[in-house]
């Protein structure tokens, strides 16, 4: 269920920040500028960056100025790393999704179009959402750990302005002839697992990685981590390490893969999936940790929510039909 939305009452002028480095940055920033203006909403000013290293700057001197309306445009890592800047802070955000995936666009159904985007800016109503923490930092959408991690490693900004969307499982044919399970011990509220596993998704959105679903029922808004952990059953059967092994966790991946797409992947044998407020993860041996397709850290790593910590502009609510 999408977050409940409300009309936003007239916050003021807004500032724009546009990625020009995300996949069709450049050509979006003049776009949306024109868009924005031809909608009545003021801008008080505008900034096309291509270093994430100015967004700090950019963003910290529009809060001090009292500017309440941050507009970003750029791919699911630019729009957590503004989050990062801004939770806690009387603002509203709104997404333009200029990236690859754009997962966090996907979870609350902000199209894709700048046009269309700008409109729903303009349109001013918004939803509260949750936003995780992974050791203090913030996500939107998923963090995860094993394959995805390692096809994030892959994902260079070339690769994914050349390829687009191809690029991910571009990206993952390339990494599965480097798969290696990896043990995790996890603390979810009351209950303790210990497993091997291929992959481990934390999420706080619906999708990740371009348009997989983290589970079915996972919503911006439900005050819960939703997690899964594909398992290795060459661990179970002994093959681990082994050739054989191998070819039998790449059939699981195979299969699970085809459901991520529909949610379906919950129900698979060989995905663990539990629902959380707060998850504490060790691995052995180490594993590095990507969060909105970025890599942020390694293991352990506590996962915790901010329930509703941010306000964005989403579509307008569905009248119900009578």
């Amino acid at each position: 269920m999408a977050p409940p939305r409300r009309r936003a009452l007239e916050d003021g002028p807004a500032v724009l920040v546009v990625n020009t480095k995300s996949r069709s940055g450049k050509k979006a920033f003049e776009a949306a500028r024109e868009a924005l203006a031809a909608r009545g909403v003021p801008l008080v000013s505008c900034h096309a960056i291509s270093s994430p290293h100015r967004m700090p700057q950019v963003l910290g001197e529009a809060v001090e100025q009292g500017v309440r309306r941050i507009l970003v445009g750029g791919g699911d890592g630019t729009v957590s790393c503004a989050v990062s800047h801004l939770l806690g802070r009387n603002v509203t955000l709104g997404v333009l999704p200029l990236g690859t995936g754009n997962d966090f666009a996907r979870s609350l159904g902000i199209p894709a179009s700048v046009e269309e985007g700008c409109e729903l800016i303009a349109q001013g109503y918004t939803a509260r959402v949750d936003v995780g923490l992974a050791n203090g930092r913030p996500f939107l959408n998923a963090a995860s750990l094993g394959l995805a991690t390692a096809i994030a490693r892959r994902l260079t900004k070339r690769l994914k302005q050349r390829m687009g969307k191809l690029a991910y499982p571009l990206a993952a044919a390339t990494q599965l002839g480097e798969l290696q399970p990896f043990r995790v011990r996890m603390k979810a509220d009351s209950q303790s697992l210990e497993l091997e596993v291929l992959q481990l998704v934390v999420g706080n959105g619906r999708y990740h990685g371009a348009g997989n679903m983290v589970a079915p029922d996972a919503a911006l808004d439900d005050r819960r981590l939703h997690v899964y952990a594909i398992t290795a059953p060459s661990a179970e059967s002994g093959r681990e390490g082994t050739g054989l092994g191998q070819l039998e966790d790449l059939a699981t991946l195979a299969r699970v893969a085809l459901s991520l797409r529909r949610g379906n992947h919950v129900e698979h044998p060989a995905v663990t999936y539990l629902r959380t407020s707060r998850l504490y993860v060790e691995a052995e041996p180490v594993q590095e940790v990507n969060a909105d397709g970025e890599l942020i850290g390694r293991t352990p790593m506590l996962f915790e929510l901010v329930p509703a910590a941010l306000r964005v502009y989403a579509p307008a609510p569905v009248e119900p039909v009578h």
